[in-house]
């Protein structure tokens, strides 16, 4: 009787234990599938939803508007605020020009003029193609002298495509700087910087419209470098400009043909010199430009400005550079300096009290051994302005003061 009730009881344990096993592993697989779809499904959403998001808002994702702000660098905003100033610059002269025929005598010369037509002098005219940025509102435009070199019509073209004619208000050969004047409203204009603080090695950015209108596009070309150097002196690259350009702004960005007259602008979209010369081969760019620092076209903008014109200085003496042959000729002590040779007479070098025999060491108190290196110190001086040189007379060190003045019209 005892054995039987408790066979009976547990005969039904196996029962028990394989429907708690059953729903525990129902368990677990229900909870295996949540787990899946918890994990993938917030792996979708979050590879998705960048892009959802910027479908369904039109906003950019985190990741791209962080590069965007990258790509917007100190070179693009610097552009943006000065390209819309710069302007292409097309002019043309006229020049009579004598004809030369190559054999005969003039009587010869008459009768091929008088039988076939042959003029003795002809027309011919000489286009230039140049760039410009407008520095005042109501339409002035500082460039390069020689892209408007005696130009008997002007052309100045907008980064818009807009076109007006344009009339030379005043130019400086020496500083091969001229302004330009355009009518017809409000123009964007350019900031002028401070070429006296620049740094070598840092950016420099050159716009203008290289090779003119060949790119059949009004938009101004961007090229970036840094500042190579300063004060430099070069000589003009053309077969017949004769000029040295003093105390220039040297940079490896691209300065192409047809740049010439276009700003350099720093980092700050400031313009701190007029592009003018490259060395070239063969017509392009070899990493070595020149501006115009944009300090002396202040004073050229001053001088027109006030003036009409820019004056010329004057101090009224002549130097010689010593050499070891020079000084030992003249007996003289300092082997390095300038030789004041001659004085004019009421010059103010004569006001001042140089006199022939003084040996110059120092313009406003730095070194000097040539006259060239004088020349750079002196060159964007004022008039008016006190230029101090150092010099001995008779053994003994003296400094003297002379003042700038406008060279008196010798007609």
């Amino acid at each position: 009787m005892d054995n039987t009730g408790r066979s009976g009881r547990f005969r039904f344990l196996p029962y028990v234990f394989g429907g708690l096993f059953g729903v525990s592993l129902g368990l677990i697989i229900v909870s295996g599938v949540l787990f899946y779809r918890s994990t993938h499904g917030s792996e979708t959403a979050e590879s998705v939803s960048p892009r959802a998001v910027a479908a369904s808002t039109g906003e950019e994702p985190a990741s791209s508007a962080a590069i965007d702000v990258t790509r917007r660098n100190a070179i693009v905003i610097a552009t943006e605020k000065a390209a819309p100033a710069v302007v292409t610059i097309a002019s043309r002269r006229t020049e009579v020009v004598q004809q030369r025929y190559p054999f005969g005598s003039s009587f010869s010369r008459d009768w091929l003029e008088q039988f076939f037509g042959m003029p003795r002098t002809y027309l011919r005219e000489y286009p230039s193609l140049g760039s410009g940025v407008i520095i005042h509102d109501d339409g002035y435009i500082l460039t390069n002298e020689h892209v408007v070199h005696n130009a008997d019509e002007i052309q100045v073209t907008l980064s818009d495509g807009t076109t007006y004619e344009g009339k030379i208000v005043g130019a400086a050969v020496e500083y091969d700087l001229a302004l330009v004047k355009i009518d017809g409203g409000r123009f964007a204009t350019a900031v002028l910087g401070d070429s006296d603080d620049l740094m070598v090695g840092e950016w420099a950015i050159a716009i203008g419209s290289p090779f003119g209108t060949l790119l059949n596009d009004t938009q101004p070309t961007v090229t970036v470098g840094v500042i190579s150097a300063i004060h430099r002196d070069v000589k003009g690259g053309g077969r017949d400009d004769d000029r040295i350009y003093k105390d220039m702004i040297q940079t490896d960005a691209a300065i192409n043909p047809g740049n010439s007259g276009g700003p350099l602008v720093d980092s700050r979209g400031s313009v701190i010199g007029i592009n003018t010369s490259i060395f070239t081969a063969g017509g392009g760019s070899l990493g070595m430009g020149f501006a115009i620092p944009i300090n002396r076209g202040k004073l050229v903008l001053e001088e027109i400005q006030k003036y009409g014109r820019v004056r010329e200085k004057w101090m009224g003496f002549t130097v010689t550079d010593i050499t070891p042959q020079a000084a030992a000729a003249l007996g003289l002590s300092q082997k390095q300096g300038l030789l004041v040779r001659e004085i004019q007479l009421d010059s103010p070098a004569d006001k001042a009290g140089l006199k022939p025999g003084d040996v110059i060491t120092a313009v406003n108190g730095t070194k000097v051994g040539t006259a060239q290196e004088a020349n750079r110190l002196i060159f964007g001086a004022k008039i008016g302005e006190r230029i101090t040189f150092e010099l001995i007379r008779g053994g003994a060190e003296k400094r003297i003061t002379v003042v700038l003045e406008e060279k008196p019209n010798e007609t």
